[in-house]
């Protein structure tokens, strides 16, 4: 099942490469821009807060590794190629999750979750799917937001991929 799995990540990993191409079309100021009072995320703080769900949820959660995390301020000002250099740590992350469980996928974590006092318990194929489905949603997201820029989102779906 482990091979199965890394090859699903490549997949996705393939579908947000596209993505990263076209961000690298759109200035940075644009990426950077969150409307004012919506209480929205720019498209560069988004896709961060993606690159921290995974390590949040296979590295502290699963893992249980100590993650150190960049701040708000920090995060305001990357470019694309930052946020490429933390998914490039996640990809390697994501290998080393797939390593550690290989067939234990139902085996039963348990471990604090921030919003419940009791320990939070799933399955490390649980956090896998939750990591890589959450990239997907916000995905959608960054692709509209780019599109309320004025800027035409490539198909990142991965059907119109050629594999």
């Amino acid at each position: 099942m482990s091979n199965v799995l890394r090859q699903q990540y490549e997949y996705l990993r393939l579908t947000r490469e596209v993505l990263f191409a076209f961000l690298e079309e759109i200035p940075l100021e644009k990426l950077q821009y969150s409307e004012p009072g919506s209480g929205r995320d720019s498209i560069i703080t988004l896709h961060v807060h993606v690159a921290d769900c995974y390590r949040n949820w296979l590295e502290r959660f699963g893992l249980k590794r100590t993650v150190v995390y960049a701040t708000d301020e920090e995060i305001q000002q990357y470019d694309v190629n930052q946020v490429r250099a933390c998914f490039k740590a996640v990809d390697e992350l994501v290998l080393k999750f797939i390593e550690e469980f290989e067939d234990r996928w139902q085996e039963t974590i348990e471990n604090q979750v921030r919003w419940q006092k009791e320990p939070f318990r799933t399955t490390p194929l649980w956090l896998l799917t939750h990591t890589e489905t959450h990239e997907f949603h916000h995905k959608g997201q960054i692709a509209s937001m780019a599109r309320q820029l004025g800027y035409i989102p490539p198909d990142t779906d991965l059907a119109s991929l050629n594999l």
